[in-house]
């Protein structure tokens, strides 16, 4: 059994107008927030205790785990990176980590092979997921340079012409507790945040054992068409297939697997929802409305007649 450190105080200024009411964390994916969803796939890989590292103005988060005695969180007032929300954090680690962002999903076997390395001999004081990206994606990201399976240097948002490889680093990491010696160190970068590869190359450069994990793929949460695309995936996979809990369903309207839909939603006459729509709370939806592979979020209001595939509403 893990802690998990998740920090969660950024707003995602491009998800709005969706973040204008709530954090990027608390984003529904299929009727749970983002960053519950990053927990379970955690969870499902042994973290029984997450800190949360939230804004004090995010009470939304503070009431949705406000009676969960496996979270603790932790107020960081200004997102300044990474490495300050795991500032915030360190005086609550108690021993070995892991850290993920609240708006990043990988794979539950991914996480499992980090896990798997880490329990190598001689044990590591870190396990890096790492990621092949294209050109466009060097700058968006730590990219790493390997000696074998081992982590040599760590370059956060390089750029293809300094970048050292096409190997970039995704922010999932296992991390022992010597990480934390080498946080106070960390002074602002030229965007005025914390960065955690700077303390990642501390280590690197003082404890050493540092390794990477090539992982398939992940899905990160940046952009409208991403809220989309997280959603249509949990629809897809999960189960049950179909949920509805309605106040008002018009006559004639029909509903095609998989359809989840919240309390206080409102449903017109001869409208055709699914498959693949997630109806957050309180929408309302016209008469004659089809949606398929749709996501109408709270409040939202579709108008009648419409016909949609591959939406937000918001």
């Amino acid at each position: 059994m893990m802690q998990a450190v998740i920090p969660a105080a950024g707003r995602g200024t491009r998800l709005h107008p969706i973040t204008e009411d709530r954090t990027k964390a608390m984003c529904p994916i299929a009727g749970k927030p983002m960053v519950a969803r990053v927990m379970d796939t955690l969870a499902a890989n042994g973290a029984d205790n997450f800190i949360l590292v939230v804004s004090p103005k995010d009470t939304e988060i503070a009431a949705y785990f406000a009676n969960d005695p496996a979270v603790r969180l932790v107020e960081q007032s200004h997102p300044l990176g990474m490495g300050h929300a795991l500032l915030q954090a360190a005086p609550y680690i108690e021993d070995d980590f892991i850290l993920s962002a609240c708006d990043s999903l990988v794979n539950e076997h991914a996480i499992l092979g980090m896990l798997r390395m880490w329990v190598s001999v001689p044990p590591p004081n870190a396990v890096l997921a790492l990621l092949r990206v294209g050109p466009a994606d060097l700058s968006r990201m730590g990219v790493v340079e390997l000696d074998g399976e081992r982590v040599i240097r760590i370059i956060e948002k390089p750029g293809p012409e300094a970048a050292p490889s096409d190997l970039g680093s995704p922010p999932l990491y296992l991390f022992s507790t010597k990480l934390l010696d080498h946080l106070q160190a960390m002074r602002p970068s030229q965007r005025g945040e914390y960065e955690l590869q700077d303390a990642i190359q501390a280590l690197i450069e003082h404890e050493g054992e540092v390794y990477g994990h090539l992982i398939p793929e992940r899905i990160d949460l940046t952009r409208p068409e991403d809220l989309l695309r997280l959603n249509l995936r949990y629809l897809k996979n999960g189960q049950p297939q179909t949920e509805l809990v309605l106040d008002e369903v018009g006559k004639k309207s029909r509903f095609v697997s998989p359809v989840l839909i919240e309390s206080d939603v409102s449903i017109g006459e001869g409208c055709v929802i699914g498959p693949n729509v997630f109806i957050e709370r309180e929408a309302r939806i016209g008469h004659g409305v089809q949606l398929e592979n749709c996501v109408v979020l709270r409040g939202a209001k579709v108008g009648e007649g419409t016909r949609a595939k591959n939406q937000v509403f918001w």
